[in-house]
């Protein structure tokens, strides 16, 4: 277990750039997934830093590290039935040697907080279905519901393609 140590979260600027990026590929790792390449990470910067950014990134540093041991990638959405925003949580991720040291849970706050003072009608995220632990937090901890009644669907830029030149 990690020593808790003063958390500080801040947003994401170009002097953690190259650290914001190590941790979006330790996060592919820890699922199992293709990390983005070179291109794909100076897309993540534009999207994030660029004059129209598309994703809020925050940083999380612990006691005097000035090297950040996690991140959450936040963008919004808009539900039609509540007519206000929803705040989504893309990404939230923690270094292995930095977990259940507060770390996750001040970022899972922050992006609460922001919710709620933004006027969001809701908060959402998905979890990967083999992330047991992450699922206790946000059911035990945090009090969120699991949906049961929707379904994930995804279509990659090749499912597009084919589709739309069917």
């Amino acid at each position: 277990m990690s020593a808790r140590l003063p958390i500080e979260l801040r947003p994401l600027s170009r002097e953690h750039v190259a650290s914001f990026c190590r941790l979006v590929v330790a996060l592919a790792e820890f699922e199992k997934l293709p990390p983005p390449d070179e291109v794909a990470q100076m897309r993540l910067v534009k999207d994030a830093l660029g004059p129209r950014p598309r994703i809020e990134v925050w940083l999380a540093f612990a006691g005097d590290d000035p090297t950040p041991c996690g991140y959450m990638i936040l963008v919004e959405t808009y539900s039609s039935f509540l007519a206000l925003p929803t705040l989504y949580l893309e990404d939230l991720f923690v270094l292995p040697e930095r977990r259940k040291a507060g770390v996750g849970g001040a970022l899972l706050k922050k992006a609460v907080g922001l919710a709620h003072e933004r006027g969001c009608g809701r908060m959402e995220w998905t979890a990967l279905n083999w992330n047991v632990n992450a699922q206790q937090v946000y059911e035990q901890r945090l009090g969120a519901k699991r949906m049961s009644e929707w379904l994930l669907y995804r279509m990659t830029r090749d499912d597009m393609a084919a589709y739309l030149s069917a």
